[in-house]
């Protein structure tokens, strides 16, 4: 039986990829390097310390990977505070308020810094809604590993065979396939070029998972 619910946030809760976007490129162009979409988009779920770490690595730069992440943080820290049209992604605050009205319990499980997130869950009131709220810059290994799942369900309380995760990334769903977690794949208009092969069932609307059409349709998922 269904009891808890892993919640990716960049991509599936909050539309903030333009946002990070503009942030990478101010950096990018700060360290004078050229990143292809290619490159880009394989960075989508990672922890931003991994990420720099993996420019670092790639274009040989002198600077560190925690100055690039500073860079990437102040830069987008401004473009937060000065963007009033930031929004939650359609339908998934209905999808958080169904879920927990009917007894799940819901965790975020998100390769953002700590901080990014509570300012996204203060700004949306989204706290009341969670049992716990896990960042993956807190952690060991980033996303495709599956740390940052294999965590998050044993915050939730429950065994991993009684949680789902809903992502938007290839590297976020291959963490929750590898953690032997039932995955929904939410492919958004929002996710670019990403694989949603290992998931164990894609939507293009939450209003396909809502809670009661997930009584009808995963009941042989969770005996």
């Amino acid at each position: 039986m269904l009891k808890a619910v892993i919640f990716d946030m960049d991509g599936v809760i909050i539309d903030s990829e333009p946002l990070h976007n503009k942030a990478y490129n101010d950096m990018f162009n700060h360290v004078g390097i050229e990143v292809s979409t290619e490159l880009y988009e394989s960075f989508t779920g990672q922890s931003t310390i991994n990420i720099c770490k993996r420019l670092c690595n790639h274009f040989n730069l002198k600077q560190s990977p925690e100055t690039l992440v500073a860079l990437k943080r102040k830069y987008y820290k401004h473009f937060f505070e000065t963007n009033s049209d930031l929004t939650l992604i359609d339908g998934v605050l209905d999808l958080i308020k169904d879920y927990h009205s009917n007894g799940l319990t819901l965790v975020l499980g998100s390769s953002a810094a700590m901080t990014s997130i509570n300012q996204i869950f203060e700004r949306f009131d989204l706290d009341k809604y969670f049992k716990a709220k896990l960042s993956g810059a807190d952690l060991k290994q980033s996303k495709p590993h599956p740390e940052i799942f294999i965590k998050a369900a044993e915050a939730s309380g429950f065994k991993k065979e009684e949680c789902m995760v809903i992502e938007d990334s290839t590297n976020g769903i291959h963490a929750a396939h590898a953690a032997g977690i039932y995955c929904v794949g939410y492919d958004s208009f929002h996710s670019k070029n990403q694989d949603y092969s290992k998931a164990d069932m894609v939507i293009k609307d939450f209003k396909e998972i809502t809670f009661d059409r997930l009584n009808e349709v995963l009941t042989n998922s969770f005996q």
